[in-house]
């Protein structure tokens, strides 16, 4: 294979793993919300345009999202700072747990489907996921810096 379809592989895995893990939880939450709260567990606060863009979503749609989520408590908006017609949304402590059980709830469906793993399949594993999680984490702080 080329690196190319290796990548290409590694998402198609991740797609899929992702679908299968939202059907064994049974799970009717809209998977943007699980987005949203995840980004706003990594980014932080976001004007809400901002969030849209990140979580690829229309504004309109993510304007709807927060609205929902912020009437069952998950999010805050704020003022913005640095512009008072513009708000800051973050995630609640209320959002946060819900993002965490969420995590424990598609980890509790998935880890049956790997019981018959050897060490060296999830030695295989970490080493994908702390690769994959430290090159994203560095593309990040270069888009961070180039934005400076």
């Amino acid at each position: 294979m080329t690196r190319a379809q290796d990548v290409e592989a590694l998402i198609l895995a991740a797609h899929r793993l992702a679908r299968v893990a939202a059907l064994d939880t049974r799970n009717d939450t809209p998977a943007a919300q699980w987005r949203t709260l995840a980004i706003l567990r990594e980014s932080g606060p976001q004007r809400l345009g901002e969030l849209a863009r990140l979580s690829r979503v229309t504004q309109p749609g993510m304007t709807r999202l927060i609205g929902v989520m912020a009437e069952a408590g998950l999010v805050d908006r704020t003022p913005d700072p640095e512009d008072s017609r513009a708000v800051r949304i973050a995630a609640t402590e209320k959002g946060a747990a819900a993002y965490a059980a969420w995590r424990r709830e598609l980890v509790g469906a998935l880890l049956p489907r790997f019981a018959e793993l050897d060490e060296d399949d999830w030695a295989a594993i970490r080493r994908t996921a702390r690769v994959l999680n430290g090159k994203i984490a560095a593309n990040a702080a270069q888009r961070e810096e180039g934005m400076e």
